[in-house]
């Protein structure tokens, strides 16, 4: 497949992700649709494996590997899925658009990286206020919107963990080998959490909620993965940041126009500072380069 045709795919898949979220949860709820779409995703990624003749490692670091991701997938999905319930699916995408620089705050303290430099902690600052634009309105909807916003940052919380977490072993683990394992540690938590929790499949699922389950279970939890590692692959880092850019914006219009939903202007504004936020995180300490630089010109 082409990059570029690669790159648009990857925007359609997460785009259209938290949306099929809200849609897979119809008639059957939350733990159904997201233990079902585990299910279909682990069984994908054991087939990509057997394609690519793929091996799963299992000695020490990649079993520590495989927890790691498996916990992250199996925290952050299962928060995902709650908080769907109470706010619009493209407010999700805006808030899951934070990994980046949660990931990057996690990373300065447990990794040592350099990434908390005066223009990213500027970037920081933007989207914080954005998140405090967003909650403090509460939504306007409640107690219950408010629960929402905070199940998904905590989403975006126990994600950035488990990334940070698998950089730390630094296991020697292909990337298909590394996502096969993760699920297949995650799906078993995710059944004992649906018998717990309901343990009763339903009499009856909408036709929307069951494409919904299988396109997140086959696109949304495997190509999607590994179409965005085959761009980033071929793309400079600097490209692939725009993904999380874009994604936010065409979720929320998604949203509005495919399921109705109803956006306030107070988020459109929370919005903007988080996206203005992410941008000047990504390449504000090159613009401020270029104005160095041209002032030495001068």
């Amino acid at each position: 497949m082409s990059v570029p045709i690669s790159f648009v795919t990857v925007i359609l898949i997460w785009s259209t992700t938290p949306l099929a979220i809200k849609w897979s949860s119809e008639g059957a709820g939350f733990i159904f649709g997201v233990t079902s779409r585990m299910a279909i995703g682990t069984l994908g990624c054991l087939l990509v494996l057997a394609v690519v003749r793929g091996k799963l490692p299992w000695h020490r670091q990649a079993l520590q590997t495989y927890m790691a991701g498996g916990l992250g997938i199996f925290g952050a999905m299962s928060c995902v899925y709650w908080g769907s319930q109470f706010i619009p699916s493209g407010l999700i995408s805006v808030i899951f658009g934070l990994t980046p620089l949660m990931t990057g705050l996690m990373a300065a303290f447990f990794l040592g990286e350099q990434s908390l430099t005066p223009v990213k902690l500027i970037g920081m600052a933007s989207a914080f206020a954005g998140l405090v634009v967003i909650f403090g309105d509460g939504f306007g909807t409640g107690g219950d919107a408010l629960l929402g916003m905070l199940s998904v940052l905590m989403a975006v919380f126990l994600h950035s963990a488990s990334t940070v977490w698998v950089k730390k072993i630094g296991a020697d683990v292909p990337v298909i080998s590394m996502t096969t394992g993760g699920m297949l540690l995650a799906l078993p938590l995710y059944l004992i959490s649906w018998y717990v929790i309901d343990g009763q499949l339903p009499t009856a699922v909408p036709d929307r909620a069951i494409y919904s389950i299988v396109y997140l279970g086959i696109f949304g939890s495997v190509f999607g993965f590994i179409l965005f590692f085959y761009v980033l692959k071929h793309v400079e880092a600097s490209r692939v940041g725009l993904v999380p850019l874009v994604t936010p914006v065409s979720a929320l219009l998604l949203g509005v126009f495919m399921n109705k939903e109803t956006i306030p202007v107070v988020v459109w504004t929370g919005t903007g500072l988080i996206l203005f936020g992410m941008a000047f995180y990504q390449w504000g300490g090159l613009l401020v380069q270029r104005f160095q630089l041209a002032g030495q010109e001068e």
